[in-house]
């Protein structure tokens, strides 16, 4: 299984969501890999607790390996490290997959992560891919190597409007490119039950048929506390409200 986290909008809880849904699943014992193609590096810092000069090259390593003439039997290998958590490896960000981009672009390299993510599937049971938010090379190549996507959405109107947009893209995208990627579905994410804009929202979504899912995420303080301590939910506090829920939202993935 390779599950892309993917919206154009900012701030909406990419990383948080693919991070915690990542641990749970290693959590549960599958062997799972994240990788993080958003040059913020988010992903990257809240998994292993690395910043700056000492997060490791990852993918922009290789993604640089892909465009150097360098010997063929080097291109396409990827370092791997190892989270504090069983089961949980990632695949680093760095400030350098910006630099890279245009490049990558330029020589068309689109369907390598799709080449790498093969190999590694035979390693992983699940790998979670993070991206950035716009639908640029990396985001482009990360829908064309998964084979399902779930969208975070955080119920406010410029989100709606921007959702019918990206749900048009991304069914263009697999048309085009991935005819075996899925949308599993909207996650709400930052949802606020006592609200009742957000709710009445969801409610003509749904009635519009749109997939969104039945678990949402609170808002919570929790999250931020687990961003400063860099520590996913699972292993923060495991009977919070909103770690259960993220553990709902992976049993529902896995067994939809």
């Amino acid at each position: 299984m390779r599950r892309v986290v993917f919206n154009q909008k900012g701030g909406v809880g990419k990383s948080s969501i693919a991070c915690n849904l990542a641990a749970v699943s290693a959590n549960e014992g599958f062997r799972t890999l994240l990788i993080d193609l958003d040059a913020q590096a988010n992903s990257t810092q809240y998994l292993t607790g690395l910043t700056g000069n000492d997060i490791p090259m990852g993918i922009a390593d290789f993604f640089k390996q892909i465009l150097s003439s360098g010997p063929a039997s080097k291109k396409g290998k990827v370092d791997i490290h190892q989270t504090p958590y069983d089961n949980l490896h990632v695949v680093t960000a760095s400030a350098e997959l910006a630099d890279l981009q245009p490049k990558l672009e330029a020589k068309h390299k689109i369907n390598k992560l799709r080449k790498l993510l093969d190999e590694l599937s035979e390693d992983y049971d699940r790998i979670y891919i993070d991206t950035p938010p716009a639908l640029n090379f990396y985001a482009v190549s990360a829908l064309i190597a998964a084979n399902r996507v779930l969208i975070p959405f955080d119920c406010d109107s410029f989100s709606r409007h921007a959702l019918y947009g990206l749900l048009s893209e991304i069914a263009e995208l697999k048309e085009d490119h991935n005819e075996g990627l899925e949308v599993e579905g909207i996650v709400v994410n930052q949802f606020q039950p006592r609200a009742s804009l957000p709710q009445q929202m969801l409610d003509e979504l749904i009635a519009e048929g749109l997939p969104v899912l039945p678990v949402y995420l609170n808002s919570s303080v929790k999250m931020r506390e687990s961003h400063e301590l860099n520590i996913p939910l699972i292993h923060l506090d495991p009977r919070h409200k909103l770690t259960q829920q993220f553990v709902e939202l992976h049993d529902l993935l896995e067994h939809a």
